[in-house]
């Protein structure tokens, strides 16, 4: 694996590919998240409320965006993560994470990331600063 900090503006991350979403997953998020709106887990309610069925948590789809970064924590941390909603994600979609290097400092990189369904359609973009770590923790 490349390290995170020789990264030159241009580059991406390698893309994270979603398994396709299912009601469980969104169940589990409910509980863990304690967003227990009915349109991220009942059809009937999805519907009553106009839209075409089931609809994950927008904060599901931001909060498996960070997964990009995962691999990477040994060489720092997310400093800032700021997104915007762009589409709304239904069961059954595949959702690709992206993200592209914009700027580069000394010791914060910033990303442009993305969560793409297999339409192609953004539905989630955003920025990511990462602050690369002065001393690693596990050099200590």
């Amino acid at each position: 694996m490349s390290r995170i900090g020789q990264m030159k503006v241009g580059e991406t991350l390698p893309v994270i590919g979603l398994e396709p979403v299912s009601r469980l997953d969104l169940i589990k998020y409910a509980g863990a998240s304690g967003d227990f709106n009915p349109i991220h887990t009942i059809d009937k309610e999805a519907e009553r409320a106009g839209l075409p069925g089931i609809i994950a948590h927008g904060m599901w789809t931001m909060g498996n965006l960070a997964k990009l970064f995962t691999p990477y924590l040994d060489e720092g941390f997310i400093e800032t993560y700021s997104i915007r909603f762009k589409g709304m994600v239904f069961l059954g979609d595949v959702i690709s994470l992206q993200a592209e290097l914009k700027e580069k400092e000394s010791d914060r990189l910033i990303f442009e990331v993305a969560a793409v369904n297999q339409d192609g359609k953004r539905v989630l973009s955003g920025q990511v600063a990462f602050s690369l770590a002065i001393q690693s923790f596990t050099n200590k």
